[in-house]
């Protein structure tokens, strides 16, 4: 992220000067991409199973033992693509308020989570979790300050915070070696959590009326409303009180005053 900030300022600098237009309302289109650096989607837990004939029965009578690990955003999902609109009013010459809606988007995640230990074997089975797509809607309000006297290019940074709602997620467990397979298991419940960061960037002008930026920032969600309404049958209930998450999004804007 200090590299980004740098390439950023050392861009703004090298940019031809052309006078930009900070006199009335402003509305933006927003795109990039958004990576998870923190923040868990399960926890880890050790959950023992008595008989592994309910979920094969082939192995009536059958023990093992669930050795589940945390798994972390970017270990199941990786980067997210972000789409938005925002609208932002002036304060005076170096600052504006603004209101964005902003649609993060990931496709469904794959990963090994953990084991199932079978005693009567002694061996570990592979156990793998498919997870589907995370989708959240932000909406979210903030403040930014212009650096600069109104010339072309102009450094800023901004604070926000706001809510975020994200869609329920559903998951599917696989033990392959053991035919097991617990299709789209309830894991998380959709709803609303507080989010808020801030954010470093350059915006540029390409018209008198039009611009566009650059920008980096850091994002904080909360915790996400867990479904335990099938994993307590497995002794897992608990593996989803988690959810929060931290990430680095980075984002073009463009800019358009009116």
């Amino acid at each position: 992220m200090h590299r980004t900030s740098a390439a950023l300022l050392t861009l703004a600098l090298a940019l031809p000067a052309t006078a930009m237009a900070q006199s009335g309302p402003s509305f933006s289109l927003i795109a990039g991409y958004d990576t998870s650096v923190s923040g868990d989607v399960h926890k880890g837990a050790i959950a023992p199973i008595a008989d592994l004939g309910p979920l094969n029965p082939d192995l009536a009578g059958v023990s093992a033992e669930l050795r589940i690990g945390a798994r972390s955003y970017d270990k199941i999902y990786g980067k997210a693509t972000n789409l938005g609109v925002e609208m932002a009013w002036p304060m005076g010459n170096s600052d504006e308020v603004f209101g964005q809606l902003v649609y993060t988007r990931t496709g469904a995640g794959s990963t090994q989570v953990g084991g199932a230990y079978v005693p009567a074997l002694d061996t570990t089975l592979p156990v793998y979790g498919r997870f589907g797509g995370y989708d959240a809607l932000a909406l979210e309000g903030g403040y930014r300050y212009y650096f600069g006297s109104g010339g072309s290019v102009r450094p800023y940074i901004a604070g926000r915070l706001g809510t975020t709602h994200v869609s329920s997620i559903k998951a599917t467990f696989t033990i392959p070696d053991a035919n097991i397979a617990l299709n789209d298991v309830p894991f998380f419940k959709s709803g609303w959590q507080f989010s808020g960061g801030a954010d470093l960037g350059v915006l540029w002008a390409l018209t008198d009326k039009t611009s566009l930026g650059l920008e980096v920032g850091a994002r904080y969600h909360g915790n996400l409303s867990g479904d335990d309404s099938a994993l307590a049958g497995l002794g897992l209930a608990g593996i989803n009180n988690t959810g929060k998450r931290t990430s680095y999004p980075v984002n073009l804007r463009l800019q358009m005053r009116f």
